[in-house]
C-alpha cells in the first residue's frame, strides 16, 4: 500500500480503545483515538483522517449525530459506525446519514480488519482517478504539440498557466510554426473546453466577408443574402473565437473589433438589435503588431486589448532538437493515412534535415516527409527522397528560371500553398502567380 492510512477511533470506552488502536497499529495504520464526539470533531478541525470508526451510543453527542455534523463539512469522508445495540432502523439510519457501514459489538478482528481494508482500497483508488483526471486535463489535446526542447516546454508551461483564466492571448511566431495548434490547446484545456472554439482567418477575406463572417447578417442585408446568419462570435457563445492573421484586418474593422471585445455585444450586418456572446479571444499573427502600433497601421487600443498574455512559438531552426520527434511523428501519421508499413528514415537523411534551415518550419517538414512517403519505395526514407538536395542544386544553377521556378515553389511551401499569402509575399498579383504555376509546372502535395 503506497500511502498509509490514517484511523480515528471514537468510543467512550477505554477497553474499546485500546484494543482497536492495538489490532490497527499492528496492521499498519496510522491511528488516533477520541473518547467522546466533541473531541473527535476538535481533533477533525486540524487532521484529515482517511476513516473514522464511530460508536453511536455516547454521552453528549452520538455517533449519528456525529456523522451527520462529519458529512457537512467532509462529504468523502469514510465514517464506520459501531453499536452494541444492532437494530435495522439505527442501521438503515447510519447508512442514509453517509455511513460507508457499520459493526456490531463484539466484534470479529478479522471481519473488522477486511472492511478496514475494503474501505482503504477505496480511499487509494479515488486519490487514484484524481490524479489520473488531473493528467488528463493537462495532457488533453496537446499530443500533436511535439518537441522536447526547453523552447517548446517554456511554450507548454504558457499554455497550462494561461489555459484556466479568460484573458486575451496573442500566438505570434513565423508561418508553419503551429501557431492554431497552441490555440487549440489553450481552449482544450479552459473550462470552455465543453463549448466550440471557432476559427476565422481572417488574412483570407475581403473587409465586407470578414465583417459578415464575425458579426452574421440578417436576411436582404446585401445581394446574396437569401437567409439569415450568425456570426462568427454568436456561434463562440461561452467558448473561444480564434482570430488567426489579426494583422490584416482593417482600420474599421479594428475598430469594430474593439468595440466588441469591451463590450460582447454587435450586430448582424443589415441588423438593428443588439447581440450578446460571452466569449474569449485568442489570436494569431507572424508580424510583429508592436512595429505596426509605431507605423500605425494597427490600432494601440486594440493591441493593448488584445495583448493581455503573448505565446510565442519558436521557428523550427531554433528547436533542432525537435527535428527527430517530428519527423518521426509525421512518418507515422502519413504511413497510417496511407496504409503503408511503418518506415524509419536513415541518418544521413535525418542529419541534413537537422541541417537545413526551413523556411516554411514545422509545415514544410511536414511536406517534406508526406512527399517523401508517396515517392519513396524503400523501407526507409534517404537523401533521394527529400527535395532538399534538389533545392541547392536548383540555386546555384545559372538559369533565371530555375532560379524563380525555385523561389516560386519555397515561397508556396512557406505558405502552404495559400495563393493569397504566397502572391503577397513575392509582391505579385494572384494571376501572375497563378500563370508562373501553369508555366513551371508546380504542384502541391495536398
Amino acid at each position: 500500500m503506497s500511502k498509509k492510512i490514517s484511523i480515528l477511533i471514537v468510543d467512550d470506552e477505554e477497553s474499546v480503545r485500546d484494543s482497536l488502536y492495538n489490532w490497527f497499529v499492528e496492521d499498519g495504520y496510522n491511528v488516533d483515538c477520541a473518547d467522546n464526539a466533541r473531541v473527535a470533531l476538535t481533533k477533525l478541525e486540524s487532521v484529515n483522517f482517511d476513516i473514522i470508526l464511530a460508536d453511536i451510543k455516547m454521552p453528549g453527542m452520538d455517533g449519528l449525530e456525529m456523522l451527520r455534523r462529519i458529512k457537512l463539512l467532509k462529504k468523502d469522508s469514510i465514517i464506520i459506525v459501531m453499536t452494541a445495540f444492532a437494530t435495522v432502523d439505527t442501521a438503515v439510519q447510519a447508512l442514509k446519514d453517509g455511513a460507508f457501514d457499520y459493526v456490531t459489538k463484539p466484534f470479529d478482528p478479522d471481519d473488522l480488519s477486511h472492511l478496514i481494508r475494503n474501505a482503504s482500497k477505496q480511499i487509494l483508488l479515488t486519490e487514484e482517478n484524481e490524479i489520473l483526471k488531473e493528467k488528463v486535463i493537462t495532457l488533453e489535446n496537446i499530443e500533436n504539440i511535439v518537441g522536447k526542447s526547453e523552447a517548446m516546454k517554456n511554450v507548454l508551461q504558457e499554455i497550462e498557466s494561461v489555459a484556466q483564466s479568460n484573458s486575451s492571448v496573442i500566438i505570434t511566431g513565423e508561418s508553419g510554426t503551429g501557431k492554431e495548434l497552441i490555440a487549440k490547446a489553450i481552449h482544450s484545456n479552459s473550462a470552455r473546453k465543453y463549448f466550440p472554439l471557432v476559427s476565422v482567418h481572417c488574412g483570407a477575406l475581403t473587409e465586407s466577408l470578414l465583417e459578415s463572417e464575425l458579426f452574421g447578417h440578417e436576411k436582404g442585408a446585401f445581394t446574396g443574402a437569401m437567409y439569415n446568419r450568425k456570426g462568427r462570435f454568436e456561434m463562440a457563445d461561452s467558448g473561444t473565437i480564434f482570430l488567426d492573421e489579426i494583422a490584416t484586418i482593417s482600420i474599421k474593422m479594428q475598430v469594430e473589433l474593439l468595440r466588441v471585445l469591451e463590450t460582447k455585444t454587435f450586430m448582424r450586418v443589415g441588423g438593428n438589435k443588439e447581440i450578446y456572446s460571452d466569449f474569449r479571444v485568442i489570436c494569431a499573427t507572424n508580424r510583429n503588431l508592436k512595429q505596426m502600433v509605431e507605423e500605425g497601421t494597427f490600432r494601440e487600443d486594440l493591441f493593448y486589448r488584445l495583448n493581455v498574455v503573448n505565446i510565442h512559438v519558436p521557428p523550427l531552426r531554433e528547436r533542432v532538437g525537435d527535428i527527430p520527434l517530428l519527423t518521426e511523428y509525421f512518418i507515422k501519421k502519413y504511413c497510417t493515412s496511407m496504409n503503408k508499413p511503418t518506415i524509419s528514415i536513415d541518418s544521413a537523411a535525418l542529419k541534413r534535415l537537422e541541417e537545413f534551415d526551413f523556411p516554411g518550419n514545422i509545415r514544410e517538414l511536414e511536406n517534406m516527409i508526406e512527399r517523401a512517403i508517396v515517392i519513396g519505395s524503400g523501407k526507409k526514407i534517404t537523401l533521394k527522397d527529400l527535395p532538399i538536395e534538389k533545392n541547392i542544386i536548383n540555386l546555384q544553377a545559372e538559369s533565371l528560371d530555375e532560379q524563380e521556378k525555385n523561389h516560386i515553389n519555397q515561397i508556396l511551401l512557406k505558405y502552404d500553398w495559400n495563393i493569397s499569402r504566397s502572391a503577397k509575399a513575392l509582391q505579385v498579383d494572384r494571376v501572375t502567380l497563378y500563370n508562373k504555376i501553369k508555366k513551371f509546372n508546380l504542384k502541391s502535395l495536398k
